[in-house]
């Protein structure tokens, strides 16, 4: 095996990164005959039906959602488990300051999701694996 290029501690994905990712793993996750997602495309008609279905959105779009009821309300019990946790790990963990408990925070978005049949990706194994790389204040100066 070769040595790393540079010290692994010296590298980390913003946590905007993270949560896109997150976002993205969600929403392919879930059914695409179902009423979540059909909220989904509903409240974003100006997106191609490509972009909802990949989960391709951004941060403002991401917020729409969090603040949405109606797609909460339209959630399996499953999905609404995950749904949860992610935004308990964005507002607790990848937001301005870390809670002390993110790591249970964090190992439970990662159990909810591989329920709903999430993929594995980088951003997700990240936060599985990796959590003590993360600085205490991930958005503040």
């Amino acid at each position: 095996m070769n040595e790393p290029l540079m010290n692994p501690q010296c590298v980390f994905l913003p946590p905007l990164h993270i949560k896109l990712g997150l976002m993205k793993i969600f929403v392919k996750a879930l059914d695409r005959e179902g009423v979540a997602f059909l909220r989904l495309r509903n409240k974003f008609k100006h997106l191609s039906e490509t972009k909802v279905k990949e989960g391709m959105l951004i941060g403002p779009q991401i917020k729409a959602v969090f603040r949405d009821e109606e797609f909460e309300k339209k959630l399996s019990e499953a999905e609404k488990a995950a749904w949860l946790a992610f935004k308990s790990v964005c507002t607790h963990f990848l937001g301005n300051k870390k809670t002390e408990n993110y790591e249970d925070l964090a190992g439970d978005m990662v159990k909810c999701f591989r329920v709903i049949g999430c993929n594995m990706s980088l951003k997700l194994h990240v936060l599985d694996s990796h959590l003590n790389f993360f600085p205490q204040n991930l958005g503040r100066n």
